[in-house]
């Protein structure tokens, strides 16, 4: 065995999730990461887990059910499947998710399908998903790869090395080597993110104006007493964890009704089984008035419209342009990496990065300022030459990003 895979699952279970004595710990994964799976779990109970909860699913079958089923089994989830969730979380367990995701794995499937069994389902789990946005819950994605998604990511190579090459790729991204203590560059790594967090928190900016070469000019009002957050987070029960891994991210939530312009997408989104290139939106006091793309352009916006919510942007994250998952030069057609090697955007739900929003409803969060909706989907706008700049509420001009990268 690389002995690469067994700190990545004890990274993933000692510090990504942080499983406690006693902890119920839910895995979400692929049948594909088996073996992976088993390491993670092995781990958990060494660690003294109460119990470990397995939620597998399979593509094949996914997509199987998309082309072929009734067509009212996407309008509605079956109660207990929603109960388990919501019923999980309020206990106080930890979630996991391992994803293995074929970017084309949904290509051809009935998109409306798609998006109506995501909105029944979101609405189902409302009280679970509340729990992990405000962090009550401790909760971690990381991914392992599948052939069909290295193969993506590595189309020349044959399916062996390709999917070595994203084992590689994805060690790299996590700061695991042969030698090395992960733990103990996570550490490091995560400190340096809190140094910058907390300075760009201190400054309280009002405004962030966007600017680059592909067209992007957007204004994006903060709203009052927002932070910024990144690195690890800290649940209810006082436990840090990392939600994301990798994460070089930087983020806090925008004012609802504070963006205005325009924003060009700097890389591929995937959504509802299609690939989605060189899209842009027009904001106006908030709200989506115009999706512009040269193919799928009708997908893209049917997604910002899946609740009142999804019209809306929910996260601002700051990430270098020189930051190490964007210099292995790799589109890793996943969310979860390719945000980390750019300047992002989410439409739809906000994290609730104001301070005392953690424990309000969601109307006193709305008042706030802060998007409520089912959608959270981050599109990267991060560009070589992007500049962001900070106006404080004294309309003091501070440079946050010169050419792609912090200024400070």
């Amino acid at each position: 065995m690389d002995p690469r895979l067994e700190k990545y699952a004890k990274l993933l279970i000692n510090v990504g999730i942080h499983v406690q004595k006693g902890q119920t710990l839910v895995i979400n994964a692929s049948v594909d990461s088996a073996p992976f799976v088993r390491l993670c779990a092995a781990e958990s109970y060494k660690l003294g887990c109460r119990e470990v909860i397995i939620r597998w699913n399979d593509e094949f079958l996914t997509r199987e059910k998309y082309l072929h089923a009734a067509d009212e089994v996407f309008d509605a989830v079956r109660p207990w499947d929603a109960d388990m969730m919501n019923t999980l979380a309020r206990e106080g367990a930890a979630f996991l998710s391992i994803v293995s995701r074929n970017p084309d794995a949904m290509k051809g499937v009935d998109t409306d399908r798609m998006r109506r069994y995501n909105r029944a389902y979101g609405e189902a789990v409302a009280e679970f998903e509340e729990r992990q946005m405000s962090d009550k819950v401790q909760w971690c994605i990381a991914c392992v790869p599948s052939t069909a998604w290295a193969m993506k990511v590595f189309p020349g190579a044959g399916p062996e090395e390709a999917a070595g090459k994203l084992w590689d790729a994805i060690y790299a991204t996590m700061h695991i080597t042969a030698e090395n203590d992960p733990v103990e560059e996570w550490r490091r790594h995560c400190e340096a993110i809190i140094e910058r967090k907390n300075k760009l928190t201190a400054y309280n900016f009002k405004y962030l104006k966007y600017k680059n070469s592909l067209g992007t000019d957007l204004t994006i009002e903060l709203p009052e007493g927002h932070y910024w957050e990144g690195g690890s987070s800290t649940s209810a029960d006082g436990v840090s964890f990392i939600a994301n891994m990798p994460t070089e991210e930087i983020f806090t939530a925008p004012k609802l009704d504070g963006v205005n312009g325009v924003v060009h997408a700097t890389k591929p989104l995937l959504v509802s089984g299609q690939i989605i290139e060189n899209f842009s939106f027009t904001f106006e006091k908030g709200k989506i008035v115009k999706v512009e793309a040269p193919e799928n352009a009708d997908i893209l916006e049917a997604e910002t419209k899946i609740d009142e919510g999804a019209s809306y942007l929910g996260e601002v994250a700051l990430v270098p342009y020189d930051s190490p998952i964007s210099k292995m030069g790799i589109l890793f057609f996943n969310t979860l990496f390719d945000e980390n090697a750019s300047c992002h955007l989410a439409f739809g739900a906000s994290y609730p990065t104001v301070r005392g929003a953690a424990d309000m409803t969601k109307e006193e969060r709305l008042k706030l300022g802060l998007n409520d909706s089912i959608a959270h989907e981050d599109f990267m706008v991060g560009s070589a030459d992007l500049s962001i700049v900070g106006v404080t509420h004294e309309g003091e001009e501070i440079p946050v990003f010169i050419d792609g990268n912090f200024a400070f």
